[in-house]
């Protein structure tokens, strides 16, 4: 299949994430290799009483190094990790500070699920208890979703396009594909690209269990994320942040940066369904995968690995792996390795969809693929699931699946870039 157009090519050149499995990109890494856990009883509030006790929380966060302490005061937990993890992709990328960047062709596109859930919480509880004068002033900016994408634009003079986007468990994908479409249209050469949840309270826990959503192995919590296994009971609510730092190629090149990898495809569509539960015909999400794979101009049998939404829930597991089968046809997707990060995360909610492209970018450069945890009783037994330890791969493409609530379907696809 040839490329559709002649046009300006996108590049990863640096990757930051925070998570319950590590708070750099290199111990987030090592850990997946090793099909480490990051799920544990919750230990930020009194979980008595509730249906669910366990999540994915992230643990030894330092901000000190990315943040003034005003600027974490006046901030909430997700906008906090989403800049520590933007802080570390600028590294990465060898751009921290971005000097001689143009400012008006720098972008940042953050995207977040659920947005300030603590900080909104927390003055609730100041307004309740102390009163409104005790409400901080400062309320509508640290409680609003683009918090982290002004916050970041200040930090580093980014004076090109600055937003948030928000889709649900799809969002960190659509923020990085639709960044990508920043710089395929002119309208930036350099934007930083993720997303970022902390909505791990006890309200969103007690409302998502009471949905039917999540696991209650409360007594094996690193048990309970099971992606694809007969045995799983529904997903991981967890928290953290991931940020891909984006660039034009030649951009990127004239610099001489190190490329990790190529955003060659994207598509997303809405499944125009229910509010929580998939299409069982899982059309949109056959729709986003073909219209990634078009836009990437490779057709489904260049695909080399697949990194699976793989909530764990028996809905959504069920329907991808339908979809799978339908977009690459049986015997390619009988060869083609698949695995799924959120049984180690658990399910970062916006940040997930970002922290998946990570490990793509990854898995790419080092030609390795994590492992599935707890993949103990697959149910479907014609995908090639990578369950027994890190497996390694030689492949050039990834198609990274997200989808979420209300619908949303966004497909990327990754490749090894080649000049």
């Amino acid at each position: 299949m040839e490329m559709r157009e002649e046009r300006r090519r996108v590049v990863v050149t640096g990757c930051g994430v925070v998570s319950p499995v590590g708070n750099t990109t290199a111990d987030f890494w090592d850990a997946l290799l090793a099909g480490r856990s990051g799920v544990g009883p919750v230990t930020r509030f009194d979980t008595s009483g509730l249906p669910v006790r366990i999540g994915g929380e992230v643990t030894g966060f330092d901000w000190s190094g990315c943040l003034t302490p005003q600027e974490a005061r006046r901030s909430d937990s997700f906008t906090r990790y989403a800049v520590v993890a933007a802080t570390e992709a600028l590294r990465d990328a060898g751009l921290e500070p971005p000097a001689g960047v143009d400012p008006y062709r720098f972008a940042a596109v953050i995207g977040s699920g659920y947005g300030a859930a603590s900080a909104i919480q927390q003055q609730y509880d100041v307004l309740k208890g102390q009163g409104p004068r005790r409400v901080s002033p400062y309320h509508s900016v640290l409680t609003a979703i683009d918090h982290p994408a002004s916050l970041l634009s200040i930090k580093y003079g980014i004076g090109g396009p600055s937003c948030a986007v928000s889709a649900a468990c799809a969002t960190g994908a659509v923020a990085i594909g639709e960044a990508a479409e920043l710089i395929r249209h002119g309208r930036a050469d350099l934007v930083l690209a993720g997303g970022a949840d902390d909505s791990l309270t006890a309200v969103d826990l007690a409302g998502t269990a009471n949905a039917q959503a999540l696991s209650r192995r409360n007594d094996d919590p690193e048990g309970a994320s099971r992606p694809f296994d007969r045995d799983r009971d529904g997903f991981v609510m967890a928290t953290g942040a991931a940020v891909l730092t984006l660039e034009e190629a030649g951009h990127a090149e004239r610099r001489g940066a190190t490329i990790l990898a190529e955003v060659a495809g994207y598509a997303a569509t809405t499944d125009a369904h229910h509010a929580t539960a998939p299409d069982p015909t899982g059309a949109g999400a056959v729709r986003a995968m073909r219209g990634a794979l078009a836009d990437a101009g490779r057709a489904p049998e260049d695909v080399g690995q697949i990194s699976a939404h793989g909530t764990g829930t028996v809905l959504n597991d069920r329907i991808e792996a339908a979809a799978l089968r339908e977009v690459l046809g049986p015997d390619h997707l009988s060869r083609t390795p698949v695995t799924a990060v959120k049984s180690m995360t658990g399910h970062m909610l916006g940040a997930s969809g970002a922290a998946e492209a990570v490990a793509a970018v990854l898995s790419l450069r080092d030609r390795r693929i994590p492992p599935i945890r707890n993949c103990d009783h697959p149910e479907e037994p014609d995908l090639d699931l990578v369950v027994k330890g890190a497996r390694d791969w030689d492949g050039d493409v990834v198609l990274s699946n997200s989808f979420g609530f209300g619908g949303h379907n966004a497909v990327l696809v990754l490749t090894r870039y080649t000049g």
